[in-house]
């Protein structure tokens, strides 16, 4: 029964971890884009760099919100790998 509580949560965590891959992958392409945006502009417009810097703390904060969420998602998998070997 261990083992196919073990599994199921593996499916159930992978899966998270898949859409939460996914998220952060699009959101690391959203804040390289905005790196790209400065490095290729030659006079920097003070307003749309100010939002463009906004759009990416932003982000920023919240990939760090979603890879906290991943390091937890992994400790628990590695807690229950852990687990299942004293038993």
């Amino acid at each position: 029964m261990a083992l196919l509580t073990l599994k199921l949560n593996g499916f159930i965590n992978y899966n998270l971890m898949e859409k939460q891959k996914d998220k952060i992958s699009a959101s690391l392409n959203k804040l390289e884009s905005i790196v790209e945006w400065f490095e290729h502009q030659e006079a920097v417009d003070v307003e749309e760099g100010l939002k463009r810097v906004r759009e990416g703390a932003a982000l920023i904060k919240d990939l760090k919100l979603k890879l906290k969420k991943v390091e937890n998602e992994f400790e628990e998998i590695k807690k229950d790998l852990d687990q299942d070997e004293e038993v």
